[in-house]
């Protein structure tokens, strides 16, 4: 079968693509198990030569999700699964709302609607986000049955994408899953455009001997979830059985809240596991930034993924641990 990711080529992406190299096979449209032949990574830039531990399976696509003839061309064949990643983010939604309905919105129908024309019910795993929670009655923990209330333009697309991924189910058009994602870590390389973007910095620039700019006050909590985690959670999304999942296809992934104070005592303490002396976190307030991230939840109740059989990490130490093994 086939595999199409979008976003493909950044961080969750081609982790994703290594994961879904490493169990060789998905359960196909027909509901059997089948191996994976092909995964094409589609992102609006592409590097020079494919990342390390991917193989001759894995082909890199530059392309515009807003460009349907793009998505025909990619969701070809009646054996293929879709893992759509692909999206304008928290802050960049905010600057420019246009760009963030044409890719999010405009982008997303077209693959549901390529998908849609196909003739197996293809399944495809949608990452939404906690941002599709917000508003003055959010309850600090929220479950998968918690009114969305968004307060980003980003938020709004992530909801607007679950539903019609719930509709287009119901239609029998396809069989869609959501993960409904938290703050993922450790994304190496350089920041991004998302609010959030503070949070893999915290740990990333002082374990590199870098000064980190903080945009937020230490007591804000969130949700937060290893990357490996993530990628292998959206695998286990993917093959659970659509019956298990019922009307409602949007699942909050597994996590554990902590506070940006704690993140930082999480860093120090495993630069002092690796000998390594750490650059410093420096107060440099954005309140732009620090009002979006304010305005998601504090906590998820995952219990519902955990019952499908997704997993969490084992500590944000480990997970750090990872991203010094990795990539220091």
């Amino acid at each position: 079968m086939k595999v199409v990711i979008t976003g493909g080529l950044g961080f969750a992406g081609i982790n994703l693509a290594k994961e879904l190299i490493s169990v060789g096979e998905l359960i196909d449209p027909s509901g059997a198990k089948s191996e994976i032949d092909n995964i094409q990574l589609l992102d609006v830039e592409i590097p020079d030569t494919l990342p390390n531990g991917l193989d001759d399976r894995v082909e890199m696509i530059a392309g515009d999700i807003s460009d349907r003839r793009v998505i025909d061309a990619l969701i070809n064949r009646d054996d293929i699964s879709v893992f759509h990643l692909a999206s304008i983010v928290s802050a960049g939604g905010e600057r420019d709302f246009d760009l963030a309905m044409r890719i999010n919105f405009d982008g997303g129908r077209n693959i549901l609607e390529a998908l849609r024309e196909r003739n197996s019910q293809p399944r495809i795993v949608f990452a939404s986000s906690i941002a599709i929670f917000g508003g003055d009655n959010m309850p600090s923990v929220v479950s998968d049955t918690t009114k969305a209330t968004p307060q980003t333009t980003y938020g709004m697309t992530k909801v607007v994408g679950e539903l019609m991924v719930n509709d287009y189910t119901r239609k029998g058009f396809i069989d869609g899953r959501t993960a409904r994602l938290p703050t993922l870590l450790v994304r190496p390389g350089k920041p991004n455009a998302a609010a959030s973007s503070f949070v893999s910095g915290v740990f990333r620039e002082p374990l590199s001997g870098i000064e980190c700019k903080l945009p937020v006050g230490q007591d804000i909590r969130m949700p937060l979830l290893g990357c490996i985690s993530a990628v292998k959670g959206m695998v286990r999304l993917h093959d659970v059985k659509g019956g298990e999942l019922g009307h409602d296809r949007g699942v909050n992934l597994p996590s554990k809240s902590y506070s940006v104070k704690e993140m930082i005592e999480t860093m120090k303490r495993v630069a002092a596991s690796n000998a390594i002396t750490p650059g410093p976190v420096v107060n440099s307030p954005d309140p732009a930034i620090e009002a979006i991230v304010r305005s998601w939840p504090t906590d998820m109740d995952s219990s519902r993924a955990i019952a499908l059989g997704l997993s969490c990490d084992k500590s944000l130490d480990n997970v750090i641990q990872e991203f010094v093994d990795n990539y220091l």
